[in-house]
């Protein structure tokens, strides 16, 4: 089956190699948001128990991409972004605390920590030197004013895989809490918090896991869940949400409670339709094709001698980003070049990023690397 005729309607003369920003939508979904448009315009909010049962849905799935307990441990947010907010400014610091990252990771992951300055915290962010390893760095940087660490599951710009299953096992046994922001490897890569013990997981549905921008995962453990602070209040968030006549104000015990107003039922009925694409088909699939478009592109640049690679070649450390530079080349002017000629990818971690997915044929890869050639050697 030519898995991406059949479930993607990407124009035959694109080589999407851009997952890791902004993944095209299946046709199932693009199916889901048609029809929800439809319904709306036609019937407006008629059927909306029929709406939160697909909200339901959705909580459950994403459960289902993490391993996580149960869907009551799952928030739905609008980003990744809000979601570490949630987390960052809900934890209750005391002055001379610190939170310890890496210094490449996305913006995101540390501009929210470096928030908590003001409140007398230290924001570690951490370089690895020397070929030390990245979770090595994290854990020595650590001390007993150490709250929490947090980490990208995959590095956003080399595509550097990370031991999550490590750097929890410390956490666990040196009472920090665990933050991990999982936007570059859900819906790629399995993930398993039994392994990983992540008290917080965070990630936007619009990379790997193929669906849009502005519905996001927020895992809060049980254990842990009721000691954030809540910073954003409205109906939602209440257990006794849907009744709007009570004075009651008790926030909801699941992860609701940091939902503060309504729902994004559109990006919702989107991102339960990708995901449900990504469930029936399946991870360990998903996953052998993703590692091995990954192998070929590592392989066919390897071998080129103008092109030198920047992701890890070591196989624990490979994902679905493949990061590399060209040796004599202006990396803007062939990114710009690569583009116009249909090769969607991304300027990243000083070199350019390829990051194909699941349904990416080997055929596009090698039709990649073809036209960077005749790029670089101005053909």
């Amino acid at each position: 089956m030519n898995i991406s005729q059949n479930l993607f309607g990407l124009n035959d003369d694109l080589i999407y190699l851009n997952h890791a920003a902004v993944s095209p939508w299946p046709l199932c979904t693009a199916d889901a948001v048609k029809q929800f448009a439809n319904e709306n315009s036609s019937l407006g909010a008629t059927n909306y128990l029929q709406w939160l049962d697909t909200e339901r849905q959705l909580r459950e799935n994403l459960a289902w991409l993490i391993n996580a307990p149960s869907s009551d441990d799952i928030s739905i947010q609008k980003s990744t972004s809000e979601a570490l907010s949630t987390i960052a400014h809900g934890i209750e610091w005391r002055n001379g605390q610190n939170v310890v990252f890496l210094k490449q990771e996305f913006p995101s992951n540390r501009f929210v920590w470096q928030s908590l300055e003001r409140y007398g915290v230290a924001a570690r962010m951490i370089e690895p030197t020397g070929g030390q390893e990245p979770e090595a760095a994290l854990l020595a940087a650590c001390d007993k004013n150490t709250r929490l660490i947090s980490v990208s599951s995959v590095q956003y710009a080399s595509g550097l895989k990370m031991d999550l299953q490590r750097i929890g096992n410390y956490c666990n046994k040196n009472n920090i809490l665990f933050c991990v922001d999982a936007i570059q490897s859900l819906g790629a890569l399995d993930f398993d918090l039994d392994q990983i013990k992540a008290d917080f997981v965070v990630a936007d549905g619009h990379k790997w896991m193929l669906g849009p921008e502005g519905v996001a995962l927020l895992y809060t453990g049980k254990h842990i869940r009721e000691d954030l602070e809540l910073n954003q209040f409205g109906w939602h968030m209440l257990e006794s949400a849907g009744n709007y006549d009570t004075l009651e104000t008790t926030p909801a015990d699941s992860g609701r409670r940091f939902e503060c107003g309504s729902p994004n039922m559109l990006g919702i009925h989107a991102l339960n339709s990708s995901i449900s694409l990504i469930r029936e088909i399946g991870l360990e699939t998903i996953s052998t094709n993703v590692l091995r478009n990954t192998d070929l592109l590592i392989r066919l640049i390897s071998e080129h001698n103008q092109l030198e690679l920047i992701s890890a070649p070591d196989q624990e450390r490979r994902s679905g980003i493949v990061t590399f530079k060209v040796l004599a080349g202006d990396h803007e002017k062939i990114y710009r070049e690569l583009m116009r000629r249909h090769v969607i990818c991304a300027l990243r971690g000083g070199g350019i990023r390829f990051s194909p997915h699941f349904y990416t044929g080997e055929q596009k890869l090698h039709d990649a690397i073809r036209i960077l050639d005749q790029i670089i050697n101005n053909e």
